[in-house]
């Protein structure tokens, strides 16, 4: 429990910050948010993202509104019955009507039953979080059917190019291939930015949180994983390299990683859901600016890195992303609708030695299921071709992440 002369001097001073801050480039999630008062928008993704820099861009256009960002310091000990001082004082100070914000709510134990309760009485609600997991177990509970989801990763590739004022081009997005998206990280260029997003993140998402006594551990394995982006693992081949006793602590800490947005895993692809569970797995990192500051074999890498920036463009469209892999492989395949629509081959550059691979992979996945079309991206070649009556088109990389 707070004292409310402390909670009233948090939410004055949180109110001046996030006032204050930088209004920043217009993220294209914006555009997806509309407020209603019939549901809860949650707004989740990795620390340091823009989450409450895309907050203060909505609460500016209200004419009156509610901030709290539940990480402050001062707030350590905040419960589930201190909402209610901070909703009275909101009114005393600021009056009725106004729209809540709620940075980093996950922060607070059982706080979907407060949020319940304002959406019941249809105010308009807008939160953030930093932990996938934790959001949706409480969404599940108490918030089924009144909640809104939404997901911010750091910039995208239009997004670097509004921040840093520049046109897309191979040379921009060579910049972005090593650079990525994080806000701040692109305005101090300071690799220590994203050192030590990792370490709070390992601490204050992963340890903490699941009270795991060996961290070191913990952070190599992750370091690992963000280096070694399109490859395959498994369970087991991890469970050994760290000789880690169970493989059920392997299945956890990867659950971890992925709900504190670390990194993502894409599963081979099955009709069988077991079998896509008992399969090795690829990884990609959250951000190629963030595994670069953070392992030393990540960079010299170009086609990885090309790799995990056209998944991470995807994965912002796309749930159900798998690879193809059967006499050849196919890096991605997308489902929508219960279908296989797309297939989409990843090459650096597309040459003699290997472009019979390349094709022969994407032709394989275009006959299992049925597509007539499919895509090769690669960093400057452009072409299109047909082989066996299938069409093939060759597209630069930085022309397909500036289509819609």
């Amino acid at each position: 429990m707070i004292k409310k002369e402390v909670l009233k001097e948090v939410i004055a001073s949180q109110r001046k910050w996030i006032l204050k801050l930088e209004k920043g480039i217009e993220r294209e999630k914006i555009k997806n948010i509309h407020l209603t008062p019939n549901f809860a928008i949650i707004i989740s993704g990795v620390r340091r993202c823009g989450k409450s820099t895309l907050l203060s861009q909505i609460l500016k256009k209200q004419k009156k509104f509610y901030y709290l960002n539940l990480e402050d310091p001062k707030l350590d000990g905040f419960e589930l019955k201190d909402f209610n001082k901070i909703d009275t004082l909101f009114k005393e100070v600021y009056g009725k009507n106004g729209i809540y914000f709620f940075d980093e709510i996950q922060n607070v134990n059982k706080w979907e039953i407060f949020v319940r309760y304002l959406v019941d009485k249809k105010e308009k609600v807008i939160l953030t979080g930093s932990n996938a997991s934790l959001l949706s177990k409480e969404l599940g509970t108490r918030l089924t059917g009144r909640h809104i989801d939404i997901q911010l990763f750091p910039f995208s590739f239009k997004e670097f190019l509004d921040f840093t004022k520049e046109k897309a081009s191979e040379k921009s997005y060579k910049t972005f291939l090593s650079k990525g998206g994080f806000p701040e990280f692109l305005k101090e260029n300071n690799p220590e930015i994203l050192n030590e997003l990792l370490s709070d993140i390992i601490m204050r998402d992963i340890v903490n949180r699941y009270k795991i006594r060996n961290s070191s551990l913990l952070k190599k394995i992750a370091i690992y994983l963000i280096s070694h982006v399109g490859k395959e693992f498994s369970f087991n081949s991890l469970k050994k390299m760290f000789q880690i006793k169970s493989v059920q602590t392997v299945i956890d800490y990867i659950s971890y990683f992925e709900d504190s947005y670390v990194l993502f895993t894409v599963p081979k692809f099955s009709y069988s859901y077991k079998k896509q569970q008992i399969n090795r797995k690829k990884v990609y990192s959250i951000d190629n600016g963030f595994s670069h500051s953070n392992t030393v074999s990540f960079s010299k890498d170009r086609g990885r890195m090309f790799e995990n920036s056209i998944f991470l463009h995807l994965r912002k469209k796309y749930k159900n992303i798998f690879y193809f892999q059967e006499k050849h492989e196919c890096d991605f395949i997308i489902k929508e609708n219960n279908k296989i629509n797309q297939a989409i081959q990843v090459c650096y550059n597309l040459n003699d030695e290997n472009q019979k691979r390349e094709t022969e992979g994407l032709l394989e996945a275009m006959k299992k299921f049925k597509l007539n079309n499919g895509t090769i991206l690669t960093f400057s070649q452009e072409d299109e071709f047909e082989i066996k009556g299938k069409s093939i088109k060759v597209i630069p990389a930085y022309k397909f992440l500036m289509l819609k």
